[in-house]
């Protein structure tokens, strides 16, 4: 009974981990360029004499869904949406760099070029400064231009470019910040082929549809193995009193 008594407990135990992540989808659904976490339950073994019918599941980190969110078109300057494969690379709160979809950007009163986390967007020297301006505007290739306070509309400067980069998407794994980095830690270098549409954003890829069934079926599941526990108590305490009767 002790045995049925665990796997039913670990059942509801995953059950709730999953549910964790579902719920963390469901928390960002209207996170800019967040990319969906993936799971799934794996059936493993119990090792030991006695136990080799005996079957625990666990729930797994399988990555991210990197399939491209909605694109809608904003209007604003500063707000930039990758087209089709491709990172911003930001610096991280611990000072390292990571990779982010989000590109709702905008400039503190220091000058520094942030995104919508409050991470520094980067270019292949560090941190973007953006000096004073009339105008601004973004490239296709990343590369930053204004007209400086004053200065006719056709005297444009470029003063910097947004380092894009694309990783193999099997090397990417996603911190606890949130940001991805390659699995050894390695730096990304920029990819001139990675290109952004200025005056758009990219949307959340959770499928709110997906995320609130599988809320349910993980309530249900969840549910379920409490149903075993208590059965696993009932038979329990039916054994307990036929060994009294016995006695």
């Amino acid at each position: 009974m002790d045995k049925y008594l665990y796997l039913a407990m670990n059942g509801a135990a995953q059950a709730m981990l999953a549910q964790q992540n579902n719920a963390n989808n469901l928390a960002n659904i209207s996170t800019t360029g967040f990319k969906a976490n993936l799971d799934h339950f794996e059936a493993n073994l119990v090792y030991g004499p006695g136990y080799s019918d005996r079957v625990y599941v666990t729930d797994e980190p399988a990555g991210a869904n990197f399939t491209p969110g909605a694109i809608a078109t904003t209007g604003r300057d500063l707000d930039l949406a990758i087209n089709g494969d491709g990172w911003f690379a930001v610096q991280a709160a611990d000072g390292s760099v990571g990779y982010t979809r989000r590109g709702d950007l905008r400039i503190d009163s220091s000058g520094l070029l942030l995104n919508g986390a409050n991470q520094i967007v980067l270019d292949d020297g560090g941190p973007i400064t953006i000096p004073q301006f009339d105008s601004l505007e973004i490239g296709r290739d990343g590369s930053i231009s204004i007209v400086a306070p004053g200065q006719a509309a056709t005297t444009v400067v470029g003063v910097a470019r947004i380092r894009l980069v694309n990783p193999p998407q099997g090397q990417l794994v996603r911190g606890e910040d949130g940001l991805f980095r390659t699995r050894n830690g390695a730096d990304v270098p920029a990819d001139a082929a990675v290109s952004v549409t200025s005056g758009a954003l990219e949307s959340s890829n959770v499928n709110a549809v997906d995320a609130m069934v599988r809320m349910i079926d993980y309530a249900r599941y969840y549910e379920h193995q409490f149903k075993l526990i208590n059965l696993a108590s009932e038979n329990d305490a039916a054994s307990a009193r036929l060994m009294r009767m016995s006695s």
